[in-house]
């Protein structure tokens, strides 16, 4: 395509409403709980993607299984998820994905926009990630400028809980992932100088439930089996697995009651982030193991509820080729791009692991997520949008990264 050509697309792309769509997306409260909210923000973002061509649907979510402080299984709803196609018969396929719900709750305190003495806009959900949703839609509409449109069919998927690990739109996800050459993931930079998430650990989330026997604290203990000292052993024994390569944090424990009582109750929550999935094997067994041992020691019974819903993301030759034509790009616009290890997890891991490269901090340059302080760099909407248009056309001339 022409310089000509190429430029049109750009300034197509740089020149849409981006900041206006996300001071609009992020004045509502869409916490991954606030089914409402969520429902507010998905009807904008339909109506804002229907001006692409394709199919445009918002899918309900798969219910997702949660676990109480009782220990009870609880059902929870997620939001709709939308779900866009565009050319799915063109030679090159890509997807491109980003959420619509914040950490933020209806009751949480964070919920104003305020523009900062430096021009940067503070707000819930600026960065982290309405403005990566909005440079989405800018890109695909510069896309959408091109002759070379043609030659590249996306998908787009902004789901409602990857705050809470994607549990409702993992399939989904899953689908849109088949066949594709690359895809785009827009979280925000993993610095305000730009810099994007290279390889990253795997997660996995735990509620292990313990099921003890009470009794009297004072007149026959030892008929008891106590369920929170079991829970306490248990989260010793799995953080002795930690290492450079293993993160194990014990995050809580519910459980207990009265003084005069043995607990036969306890609910031991755990966070795990294996680095490879060699790793994942091994802190698998571990946990296997010390579930099995606590138990025959305390004569208790345990449940293990979850397991590593974010699989590992290394760097492998393909990704690194996506991330060299980025870098590329990039210095093409004038911008340097460069990438790192990140310890944060993402929908960019359940991508990768359908064995699609990914690179996935493609949205805005920003920082302080997941607090009050949470920012966003205006100038960086048009920057990225301009870089994702770019990217896009390379694929569809190139064929693949």
């Amino acid at each position: 395509m022409s310089p000509t050509g190429t430029e049109t697309s750009l300034d197509t792309a740089a020149g849409q409403p981006m900041l206006d769509q996300t001071l609009d997306w992020a004045a509502i409260n869409s916490g991954t709980g606030n089914l409402a909210g969520l429902g507010a923000v998905a009807s904008k973002l339909a109506d804002a993607f229907s001006a692409l061509p394709g199919d445009l649907t918002l899918l309900e979510a798969d219910p997702v299984e949660s676990i109480l402080p009782d220990g009870a299984t609880k059902t929870t709803e997620r939001g709709r998820n939308l779900h866009l196609t565009v050319r799915p018969e063109a030679p090159v396929q890509v997807l491109l994905t980003g959420h619509m719900d914040t950490v933020f709750g209806a009751d949480h305190s964070f919920q104003s926009i305020r523009t900062l003495d430096d021009g940067r806009i503070n707000g819930p959900g600026v960065a982290d990630m309405k403005g990566g949703v909005a440079i989405i839609l800018a890109a695909l509409t510069g896309l959408e400028a091109s002759p070379l449109r043609d030659r590249i069919g996306y998908e787009v998927v902004i789901n409602s809980d990857e705050e809470t690990g994607s549990h409702g739109s993992a399939a989904l996800i899953a689908r849109a992932a088949q066949g594709k050459a690359a895809a785009l993931t827009y979280e925000p930079a993993a610095t305000p100088e730009g810099l994007l998430a290279g390889a990253r650990p795997g997660s996995g989330n735990f509620s292990i439930v313990i099921t003890g026997r009470s009794a009297h604290a004072g007149r026959n203990p030892e008929d008891g089996r106590n369920a929170v000292l079991a829970a306490a052993d248990l989260a010793l024994r799995l953080s002795k697995a930690k290492g450079p390569r293993l993160s194990v944090n014990p995050a809580k424990i519910d459980g207990g009651g009265p003084n005069n009582v043995v607990p036969d109750h306890a609910v031991l929550r755990v966070n795990m982030r294996p680095a490879t999935s060699g790793d994942q094997a091994r802190a698998q067994s571990h946990l296997d193991a010390a579930i099995a041992m606590v138990a025959a020691e305390h004569g208790v019974h345990i449940h293990c509820h979850g397991g590593f819903n974010r699989p590992p993301k290394p760097l492998d030759p393909t990704a690194e080729r996506l991330f060299q034509l980025v870098r590329d790009c990039g210095a093409r616009l004038g911008q340097a791009i460069a990438w790192a290890p990140g310890g944060g997890v993402c929908d960019g891991n359940n991508i990768a692991a359908c064995g699609v490269p990914v690179v996935d901090t493609m949205g805005v340059r920003g920082g302080a997520i997941h607090s009050g302080e949470e920012f966003l760099i205006v100038e960086s909407l048009a920057e990225r949008a301009r870089l994702s248009t770019l990217v896009l056309l390379e694929l569809a001339e190139r064929g693949r990264p």
